[in-house]
């Protein structure tokens, strides 16, 4: 199976290293220092079982040198998809399927319009995963997940292929049949943990040790609810479901989300397709999104990065 993976951060880099080291042939879409380490020393996986090796780690910046393959992961960050998904289009053959991993719930309607909706694959990813150094991918946590799924939720014969070849690889996968349900699952919880962690500038664990910022992602989830309701969307648990059971089990938690990271790091963050994305589908579903319209104008003088 000829896999491109188009973003070889913490998702990509992750899932195209488990389907590498599970025989496939993947090549990584990199730039900068984490290109050049990979193509020097290759690319690094530590998990807690160790640290793995993809030696080489086939790897580029111009997707033209690699041409048309099977499946490409769309795991750059969400507000790069115009950009990276012009770039994309020499991996995408007639019979090629994007899988799209992108934070939000906007980027699978973006890919339409970039390569056609016939050649997307909405899904999510759920994992706790970084570039630690240039060349080296570390993974916190137990788990890694990906949900993807046809727009109409149809079982298709490439569906179950990349289904099969993951389950082969060593990572959770599941072929969604109610695709909006499983994106606006994934964003009621992630854009609420992000938001209010990067307001804290605190790890998840240590942001629901304290009651008040607890309920404040509780309360961001909750709008969360309430624009998927209002868009006919209905979510996979319900908030009181899905928050007692990631609170429960995340108060120890050293996890942070990505945004956080990045905002540490002074590098460009996701608020726009996060908390922005819940405010705008907020206003046009007459819903209120008071907490993430807070978080949304906190952080936009961080959302371009150190300036």
């Amino acid at each position: 199976m000829r896999i491109a993976i188009m973003g070889s951060g913490g998702v990509g880099g992750y899932f195209g290293a488990k389907l590498a080291l599970a025989g496939n042939d993947v090549t990584f879409i990199a730039r900068g220092a984490h290109l050049a380490a990979m193509k020097q020393n290759g690319l690094a996986l530590k998990t807690a079982e160790g640290t793995k090796w993809i030696r080489p780690a086939p790897a580029t910046d111009d997707p033209a040198k690699v041409g048309a393959v099977d499946y490409v992961l769309f795991a750059v960050k969400a507000y790069d998809v115009a950009s990276a998904g012009a770039q994309m289009r020499p991996l995408v053959g007639p019979q090629t399927a994007v899988i799209d991993l992108l934070n939000g719930v906007d980027s699978a309607d973006e890919l339409d319009a970039l390569v056609g909706r016939d050649h997307v694959l909405p899904g999510v990813a759920y994992i706790s995963s970084h570039i630690e150094a240039p060349g080296v991918i570390g993974h916190a946590g137990a788990g890694a997940k990906i949900v993807f799924g046809e727009f109409d939720g149809r079982a298709t014969p490439r569906t179950q292929a990349f289904h099969a070849a993951a389950l082969q690889a060593g990572f959770d996968c599941t072929v969604a049949a109610d695709v909006p349900s499983a994106l606006w699952s994934k964003f009621c919880m992630l854009a609420s943990m992000a938001a209010v962690c990067c307001l804290t500038r605190l790890t998840l664990g240590e942001t629901l040790e304290n009651p008040a910022s607890a309920n404040l992602i509780r309360r961001a989830m909750i709008e969360v609810e309430a624009v998927a309701t209002a868009k006919g969307i209905r979510l996979e648990q319900t908030v009181e479901q899905s928050y007692q059971g990631f609170a429960k089990n995340a108060r120890a938690s050293r996890i942070k989300p990505s945004m956080l990271v990045d905002l540490e790091r002074g590098k460009p963050l996701e608020v726009g397709q996060l908390s922005g994305s819940v405010v705008r589908h907020g206003r046009a579903a007459g819903v209120a999104t008071p907490v993430h319209e807070v978080a949304a104008a906190a952080l936009a003088p961080h959302a371009r990065g150190h300036r």
